[in-house]
């Protein structure tokens, strides 16, 4: 058995050939192996453990994604003034980051400690001692408005901070996998369940046992938060959107199965490459020009990838602010047949921009990189806009990424 496979089968990701030879290697000089066949072979539970660590890299930080909270809190405060606690689930909850940040939304929003409950998971042990220990450093704040830290957190050394033990106590965290998670004690006990960015790191069939999982542990009523990119998958497999903005949230679909069955009967919608624009008079636009035009939106000419510009056909070619309302309809209609088309996010966020809705804009674009990592352009007007909010790191992390790409289109040209 490779190590691809031992990990794909211990954890349900699918992490890449290179990563899990990687690890393997790393835990062989530790452990005095000399040969990764006899290694695989004996392994043992505390040193799938070990192995695991090295593979699972958690990334977060506190109020990721903030409209989530908010909309918790919303939920929460409703259920508490008709005499329901909240039973909250955090899988995974990585360094703690996520349940943390939860605590301290419904704390700000009034609710008192007895109104909520908040269980938190994670497949690794390292992360959940650190989540326990608490003491983030200066990754963690990355959210804009970082008050919460003097309310609810105090100084322990360098730019290292600590959560209040008040805050600490409201949660309980295990070591746990959602795909072994024992769906029957817990069958319907959450009324709120975090699940971000995990599936993407699954295929398909893991990605739906894992969906199943979630279904039999949320309540019939309940809430659950996704990852932007994860809700297609979510509503492939028996969840509905609830109208919370930007929060990514979904309830259980309760469409009868008829239903389902006339739109699956439908004919299914052919796959573009773009989308495509509004229509236009045929003697200002042709239609057979079309493909040239959508073709002919490259990156300017100069020697730099990335200049404090991008150069763009005649302005023909690309929206009007009249006509963005009709594009953009154009556009969440053809997500709704593609929800992995990344040129669709693309062109809706060329359109917020357009608007002056830049943070509409900025969400847009981070879906399409997040669907299509190397997409140039994407990339080249995140890498501005962090410029012009003050966010230099951010812009020379996207700008360098973007040069890559761009020096791989070259080099194959």
């Amino acid at each position: 058995m490779t190590a691809q496979t031992l990990l794909r089968r211990a954890t349900g990701l699918s992490v890449s050939k290179s990563v899990a030879e990687r690890a393997v290697g790393q835990r062989m000089e530790q452990t005095g192996f000399a040969d990764s066949e006899t290694y695989l072979h004996a392994i043992t539970p505390a040193e799938m453990t070990q192995l695991i660590e090295l593979v699972v890299v958690p990334e977060s930080w506190l109020f990721r994604d903030p409209q989530a909270f908010y909309a918790t809190v919303e939920l929460v405060q409703e259920r508490w003034a008709r005499g329901r606690a909240t039973r909250i689930l955090s899988i995974p909850c990585a360094g703690g980051e996520e349940p943390y940040s939860m605590a301290m939304a419904l704390r700000d929003g009034g609710v008192p400690k007895q109104a909520f409950s908040i269980d938190a998971y994670d497949l690794s042990p390292g992360c959940i001692e650190r989540a326990q220990a608490g003491i983030y450093g200066r990754n963690a704040f990355r959210a804009q408005d970082v008050a919460f830290r003097e309310r609810y957190f105090t100084h322990v050394a360098d730019d290292c901070y600590r959560i209040i033990d008040a805050l600490r106590e409201q949660v309980t965290f295990r070591q746990g996998n959602l795909l072994q998670f024992d769906t029957a004690t817990y069958s319907k006990h959450y009324d709120v369940i975090f699940c971000r960015n995990l599936l993407i790191y699954f295929d398909k069939p893991t990605t739906r046992a894992a969906i199943q999982n979630l279904s039999a542990l949320l309540a019939d009523d309940g809430m659950l938060l996704a990852g932007y990119a994860e809700v297609p998958s979510f509503c492939q497999n028996g969840f509905a959107p609830l109208q919370f903005r930007q929060a990514f949230a979904l309830k259980k679909d309760s469409t009868p199965p008829a239903a389902v069955i006339q739109v699956a009967a439908l004919p299914p919608a052919r796959t573009l490459r773009s989308v495509p624009p509004a229509p236009r008079p045929r003697r200002r636009v042709p239609h057979r020009r079309q493909p040239q035009r959508r073709r002919a939106r490259v990156p300017c000419r100069y020697s730099k990838p990335l200049c404090k510009r991008t150069c763009w056909p005649k302005r023909a070619c690309w929206p009007t602010v009249a006509s963005c309302a009709k594009r953009a309809k154009k556009c969440h209609a053809h997500l709704a047949r593609v929800p992995e088309a990344a040129e669709a996010y693309f062109m809706l966020g060329i359109i917020n921009e357009l608007a002056g809705k830049m943070d509409l804009a900025d969400d847009y674009w981070r879906r399409c990189i997040y669907l299509q990592p190397d997409h140039y352009e994407a990339l080249c007007h995140l890498a501005l806009l962090a410029e012009r909010n003050g966010n230099s790191t951010a812009a020379s992390t996207l700008k360098a990424r973007a040069a890559r790409i761009f020096q791989r289109r070259q080099a194959s040209n």
